[in-house]
C-alpha cells in the first residue's frame, strides 16, 4: 500500500511539475506572440556591428517563444555608453528590449565613475556571438611596411572615438612600446577612415581581423593595397599566423597588466544584455534563444557565407570578464585612465 501511495505521489508530483513548466513556457510564448522586440545596437547603421546584429536578429526571433518580430534601432555615441545607459535606465524591463553593446561597456564606469550612467552589474548578460581581434593595417603606399618600422618612422593612424579600441590600442603602443604613431581620432566610422586613407590623410588604422575579411578589405589585403603589420594581442591570429604580436615587444609586468586590461574584454566581442528586472521565465527563454541561435545550422551557414565567424560566449562568461576587470589594482586603473583620457 505504501508503495502504491508513493507511486501515486510521484506521478502527481511529475504531473504538477510538467504542468508548471508547460504553463510557464506557454506564458512566455503568449507574452511574445504578436509583440515587437527591439534590438538596440550601439553603433551606426552600416558598421560591422550593425550588420552582424541585423543578421543575428532574424534567427534569434525564430527561437524566442511566440516568435515576435525583432527590429533594430541604432543608438550610437560615446563608445556605446549612450545605448548601454539607455538600456539600463530607460528601456522597459519586460524582455522586449535587448542591447547589442560594446565590450568597453564592461569597464568604462569602473575607470570613469558614474557619470556615464551605466553599471555593467545592473543588466543581465545573455552572451556574445564572437570574440574580437585587432591588427594595425596600413595602406600599400604608407611609409611603414613592417612592425619594426613603427619604431623609426612616423605612422599616421585614423581612429573613431577617444575611448574606442582603434585609438586606445595605438596609444598603448606609443606608451609602452615606444612606437611613433600619430593618432587622428574623430572619424565617424571605418568607412570614413578608409576614405581618409584613399585621400592620404592617414596611413592606416587599428582594424579588427573580421573587418579585414569583409569583401572589399579582403581584396585590398590580397592585392597588397592594405597590409596587416602586427597583431594586437599576446598571440598571433590564425588568419595571419606570421605576423608579430605584442609579446614580441612588451615584457615589463606593469605594461602587460595595463595592456591586459584592454585585451581581456576582446573575448566578449559585442556582448548582448537585457535590463535587470526582466521576469525570470522570460530571461531564461532569452538565454535559451541565444544558445539555440548560435547552434542554428542555418545561422552558422549564413555567417560562413559572409566570411564571418561565430565563437559564442555565455552570459556567465561575460560576467566573469566583468568581474576580473573590477578586480584590477588601483595602480593599473590609474594607468588605464591616462590612456582613456582625451589626448592633449
Amino acid at each position: 500500500m505504501r508503495l502504491i501511495r508513493r507511486r501515486v505521489i510521484e506521478v502527481a508530483l511529475c504531473t504538477t511539475l510538467l504542468w508548471i513548466g508547460t504553463a510557464q513556457a506557454q506564458s512566455v510564448a503568449d507574452f511574445y506572440a504578436g509583440k515587437t522586440v527591439t534590438l538596440v545596437v550601439s553603433a551606426p547603421a552600416g558598421t560591422l556591428t550593425d550588420l552582424q546584429a541585423r543578421q543575428f536578429k532574424d534567427y534569434f526571433a525564430k527561437h524566442i517563444p511566440g516568435q515576435p518580430e525583432v527590429i533594430v534601432t541604432n543608438v550610437s555615441g560615446a563608445g556605446g555608453m549612450i545605448a548601454a545607459s539607455r538600456l539600463q535606465q530607460q528601456e522597459p524591463k519586460d524582455g522586449t528590449v535587448i542591447g547589442f553593446l560594446q565590450r568597453n561597456n564592461l569597464y568604462r564606469t569602473l575607470v570613469e565613475g558614474e557619470k556615464g550612467g551605466f553599471d555593467p552589474h545592473e543588466v543581465s548578460w545573455l552572451g556574445s556571438l564572437d570574440s574580437v581581434a585587432y591588427t594595425i593595417a596600413v595602406s600599400g603606399n604608407a611609409p611603414v611596411r613592417t612592425a619594426q618600422d613603427m619604431f623609426s618612422k612616423t605612422l599616421i593612424l585614423g581612429a573613431t572615438g577617444v575611448a574606442n579600441d582603434n585609438r586606445t590600442l595605438p596609444a598603448l603602443m606609443n606608451k609602452y612600446m615606444g612606437t611613433k604613431l600619430r593618432i587622428i581620432h574623430g572619424y565617424s566610422g571605418r568607412g570614413e577612415v578608409y576614405l581618409a586613407m584613399e585621400r592620404k590623410e592617414v596611413d592606416g588604422w587599428a582594424s579588427t581581423i573580421a573587418g579585414l575579411k569583409e569583401p572589399q578589405q579582403a581584396e585590398m589585403v590580397k592585392s597588397g593595397k592594405l597590409i596587416p603589420i602586427i597583431h594586437l594581442d599576446w598571440h598571433s591570429h590564425p588568419d595571419f599566423p606570421n605576423l608579430p604580436n605584442l609579446a614580441d615587444f612588451v615584457t615589463a609586468a606593469d605594461a602587460r597588466a595595463v595592456i591586459d586590461f584592454f585585451i581581456l574584454p576582446f573575448a566578449s566581442g559585442r556582448p548582448i544584455a537585457v535590463p535587470k528586472g526582466v521576469p525570470e521565465e522570460r530571461l531564461a527563454a532569452l538565454h535559451a534563444a541565444f544558445r539555440a541561435t548560435v547552434e542554428d545550422r542555418d545561422f552558422l551557414a549564413d555567417v560562413a557565407r559572409r566570411n564571418w565567424s561565430v565563437d559564442p560566449m555565455s552570459g556567465a562568461a561575460v560576467e566573469d570578464i566583468r568581474d576580473k576587470l573590477y578586480a584590477t589594482s588601483q595602480e593599473t586603473l590609474e594607468a588605464v585612465r591616462k590612456i582613456l583620457a582625451p589626448p592633449r
